[in-house]
């Protein structure tokens, strides 16, 4: 699978972290940055690259990480065809998947330890999206973007 990850600077250790992990895995990882935690960058320009790289269909899926993972998923939301989500356990992690066809997972390295993180990120992964009652809702989120 090819997944975009990308990181702020307070996400960077993390991201790091994850796109090793992913890759031990045998996933393809499209790094957008940022490249050190002592760079600052701002989190909705990274959100966008991996966003528009979803979106575009030059990966599969995306991981964001910032401090709460919330400053990325609000950012990359705005990007039409993309489905964020913060994940902070594996529960919820197939859940965004599951119920809500995410397809990006944010996560906040201040909240989130690196083997829960771990973990998320792979139970994302491995989860299909269900169907049924909602791919209703999933339809009436994407109407959402033309209004």
């Amino acid at each position: 699978m090819r997944i975009a990850i990308g990181s702020d600077h307070a996400g960077y250790r993390l991201k790091a972290a994850l796109a090793d992990t992913l890759g031990q895995l045998g996933h393809d990882i499209f790094d957008v940055g940022t490249t050190g935690a002592d760079q600052p960058v701002d989190y909705p320009d990274i959100a966008a690259m991996v966003g528009r790289a979803v979106a575009d269909q030059h990966a599969d899926t995306g991981v964001l990480i910032c401090g709460s993972g919330n400053g990325v998923a609000i950012a990359a939301n705005k990007i039409a065809g993309i489905r964020a989500a913060v994940v902070h356990d594996v529960t919820s992690a197939r859940a965004a998947r599951a119920h809500n066809d995410a397809n990006v997972a944010c996560i906040g390295e201040r909240f989130i330890g690196p083997q829960t993180a771990q973990e998320s990120i792979v139970a994302f992964l491995d989860a299909e999206f269900e169907g049924g009652r909602h791919t209703r809702r999933i339809a009436k989120i994407a109407e959402l973007e033309t209004t």
